[in-house]
């Protein structure tokens, strides 16, 4: 579960509040202010009230929160915000509501009239099932069910993509180049937009001075442009930092372009790129990006679980994927962003989704859903024929029909300990190893027995790490004799 306490702001609040969050988000030009939605489907905000955007109905700031009774139970499905300040959310019904700062008409009503409450915008939306919104400094997008993309609000560079500079004052579907194709994605820099079609194919218009529309060139797009580099590959996900934008294929690639002043492409150097790049994850598959328009920080999960960061992080440069400690990619924005704020609405509820590395490890010797046990020492461990089989040549060729092991539910084993023989089970199920140097002696010899040849790597690496005073003797013997071989 994600710590909400974690972004600086929510320390404002009780711990019967805290308790209370289900969904939240932190915006604002020294993450400032924040929105946050209860179980019961309250919709609470705090903070410093620039230009109106906690939409209270006045423009005093306030620690204690403040409910919008205006939102409660419309169950808020997105939400985004621009740094103008304004802000805009949809609901799981479809509606739009927008507030804040409107004077390039960011709020979608017509008008360049500050928006001190939630309204609804309605021209051109009213017959449509909104499902996504995104938001750049001073211009808003929305992205309809039905896959028609909806854009309004400041123009100067095209990030309307209506084909001119003149402020779009009232939501305009984005054609053009869209028109007959179905968007499922969208992003926003900070004066420019990303969407992403249902093919794989990933357009781009709007400010493309620092080539985050990566098009190759520098240009202005008034209207959408596909990003023909990406030609032959998948895109599934798209998020847009200040002025870079990253993107997810559907192998788990990460590609990135755009501004690089601080290294928030991950490419190892600071040169701007005009066209996407492949950014290496040490051979790790991908699952999610992030990035948001007020930073200039990225993020990444892989399908093992390992969140990385780069670009400015606590005023640093890191100019290649650096490997946190954090088990989500929001928590790099609340700890190394500049502000920080949240790079998407912010679930606080477990995640029903998990990967696939997720889920075998969350299945290991589970009684539940196994089919298999190893009784060492006296004690069971169970575990998934079919993992083990897929896993290791050894079960494989032990699990053959013909074979007696094949036909048991209960594995004897004697000659390994079961600290060891478990430590090797959880690393088939895990590709890691968490085991004392002492007990990876143990089972540096099953890995040699199984010939497995990663996992005896990662045993001598353990054993040398672990060298001390006290156990040298017997550690040092081990590894030579095992580098040796």
């Amino acid at each position: 579960m994600v710590d909400v306490g974690k972004w600086p702001i929510f320390t404002l609040l009780s711990p019967q509040e805290i308790a209370s969050i289900r969904k939240a988000c932190v915006f604002g030009t020294s993450a400032n202010e924040a929105i946050y939605i209860t179980h019961n489907d309250e919709v609470f905000v705090f903070g410093l009230n620039c230009s109106n955007c906690l939409g209270t109905g006045d423009n005093q700031s306030t620690i204690v929160p403040k409910k919008l009774e205006a939102l409660c139970g419309k169950k808020i499905s997105s939400l985004s915000y621009g740094s103008g300040p304004h802000v805009v959310l949809c609901t799981e019904d479809g509606e739009v509501y927008a507030w804040g700062h409107n004077g390039y008409s960011q709020l979608g009503n017509g008008t360049t009239n500050q928006g001190i409450i939630p309204v609804q915008v309605c021209t051109n939306l009213l017959t449509k099932k909104v499902v996504e919104v995104a938001c750049g400094s001073h211009h808003s997008m929305a992205l309809s069910f039905d896959g028609d993309l909806y854009a309004w609000g400041y123009n100067n560079c095209g990030q309307v993509g209506s084909g001119s500079t003149a402020n779009q004052p009232s939501p305009r579907r984005v054609s053009n180049c869209l028109q007959g194709k179905m968007v499922v994605g969208i992003a926003c820099g900070q004066t420019s937009s990303m969407a992403v079609i249902n093919n794989g194919e990933v357009y781009g218009w709007g400010y493309n001075g620092n080539g985050q529309l990566g098009l190759g060139n520098n240009g202005n797009q008034l209207t959408p442009c596909r990003v023909a580099a990406l030609h032959g590959v998948c895109i599934l996900q798209i998020a847009c930092g200040y002025a870079h934008t990253l993107a997810l294929t559907d192998e788990g690639l990460l590609y990135a372009w755009g501004a690089n002043t601080y290294g928030q492409l991950g490419s190892g150097n600071k040169s701007n790129q005009l066209s996407p790049v492949q950014i290496m994850m040490e051979k790790e598959r991908v699952v999610e990006i992030a990035a948001c328009h007020s930073a200039h920080t990225s993020a990444a999960k892989t399908q093992s679980g390992q969140v990385y960061m780069w670009g400015q992080c606590r005023g640093q440069s890191v100019i290649l994927p650096h490997l946190t400690h954090f088990a989500c990619t929001d928590d790099v924005f609340a700890c190394f962003a500049t502000p920080a704020v949240m790079w998407r609405l912010l679930s606080v509820e477990h995640e029903d989704f998990l990967t696939v590395a997720e889920s075998l490890k969350k299945e290991f010797d589970s009684p539940e859903t196994s089919d298999l046990k190893f009784r060492v020492d006296g004690k069971y461990i169970h575990v998934h024929k079919a993992v083990l089989k897929i896993r290791c040549e050894h079960f494989r060729t032990m699990f053959q029909s013909y074979w007696n092991e094949d036909m048991k539910e209960v594995i004897e084993i004697d000659q390994f300990s079961y600290p060891v023989y478990r430590a090797f089970l959880e690393y088939l199920y895990t590709d890691s190893v968490d085991l004392p140097p002492e007990d990876a002696i143990g089972l540096l010899d099953l890995a040699t027995s199984y010939c497995e040849n990663r996992l005896k790597k990662l045993c001598q690496h353990i054993i040398k790490r672990g060298i001390s005073v006290e156990n040298a003797f017997s550690l040092l013997s081990a590894a030579v004799r095992y580098d040796a071989e």
